[in-house]
């Protein structure tokens, strides 16, 4: 790879993620309950094991074992940058000083000049035209000029960006990249605003299934925020101390008029579980539904997309009748 050799890749891969959290973050790790597994305090989605350092980040469904894999899919870190801070010391790691603090060095990608591909993969995803261009407009969607990743933005009170997610737009690949850019704030996870006054939020795992929504509903008179994905436990696995969403804790508390919170998390189980805690945990307080995709196994953009498809061979149905 440009600009480092095939020996420094594998001298960086020989530290594992786990060594490299216990000298560097230790601030980050937590006991997840289950024997010799921790998780994130920042990503309580994530799990990595104290022995084998196997990880896994479900809400994002990528997984590793290196110092080199947990820099680069979590903490969003250039490979190539990666690389030379793990060679650089071996078998010292750079200072922490490498990996910048993450709220005072948060940096969005640059801009494309041109959101094509962009707008092509969330049309073919069912998500509607003026949507996208209502989301672009705002200035919480855009295209990065590097990989063309479809860039979802999250900002503060005063519309300053602080959060962005990154989800890429290769159609062609069978696990398309995501992440979150690294710095991100989860306190400002992408929220679409209600075009008027309301009291009511939807929460949903991913940008995109906020989108759909808005766009199989035709109407935006509530908020619509993103979790940054959920958490749930795999099969014959002890739950305890489980979180609130961080960025629906933090939503509610900048919005105290909001009275109703529309649960949309996906229709499977780890959405289900999702949903079951979000009710429990905020129904003494807020009007709670549960309002899962009508669509087994999938989320909104699934069914945004089938939408999309089924009016697509309406349309075809009629035009050769028309013949």
């Amino acid at each position: 790879m440009h600009g480092v050799s095939r020996e420094q890749i594998d001298a960086a891969k020989k530290m594992s993620a786990i060594e490299f959290l216990r000298r560097y973050r230790p601030e980050e790790l937590e006991y997840g309950g289950s024997r010799g597994e921790y998780q994130l305090r920042h990503h309580d989605s994530f799990k990595i094991n104290g022995q084998t350092s196997l990880w896994h980040w479900k809400s994002r469904d990528i997984g590793g074992k290196s110092a080199l894999d947990y820099l680069v899919h979590v903490e969003g870190v250039g490979f190539v940058d990666a690389v030379r801070a793990l060679c650089d010391e071996q078998p010292n790691i750079a200072p922490l000083s490498v990996f910048p603090d993450k709220k005072r060095n948060f940096i969005l990608p640059a801009s494309a000049k041109h959101y094509h591909r962009v707008f092509a993969y969330l049309l073919s995803r069912g998500i509607s035209q003026p949507v996208i261009e209502a989301c672009m407009h705002m200035g919480i969607l855009y295209e990065s000029a590097d990989y063309h990743n479809a860039v979802f933005v999250g900002k503060d009170d005063c519309g300053v960006p602080r959060y962005a997610f990154l989800r890429g737009t290769y159609s062609k690949q069978e696990k398309p990249f995501r992440g979150e850019v690294f710095g991100s704030d989860k306190q400002f996870c992408f929220c679409i605003p209600a075009n008027a006054s309301t009291k009511r939020v939807a929460v949903y795992e991913a940008a995109i299934d906020a989108m759909a929504h808005w766009t199989l509903e035709g109407m935006q008179d509530k908020h619509r925020l993103s979790l940054g994905g959920i958490y749930a436990p795999k099969a014959g696995e002890v739950c305890r101390g489980l979180k609130n969403p961080y960025a629906l804790d933090a939503f509610l508390t900048r919005h105290p008029e909001i009275e109703e919170i529309e649960v949309c998390t996906d229709n499977d189980s780890a959405g289900r579980f999702a949903a079951e805690h979000i009710i429990g945990a905020y129904g003494d307080k807020y009007r709670m539904i549960d309002n899962p995709p009508d669509l087994e196994q999938g989320d909104y953009a699934d069914l945004a997309q089938k939408k999309m498809k089924e009016r697509e061979r309406t349309a075809s149905k009629r035009t050769e009748r028309s013949r």
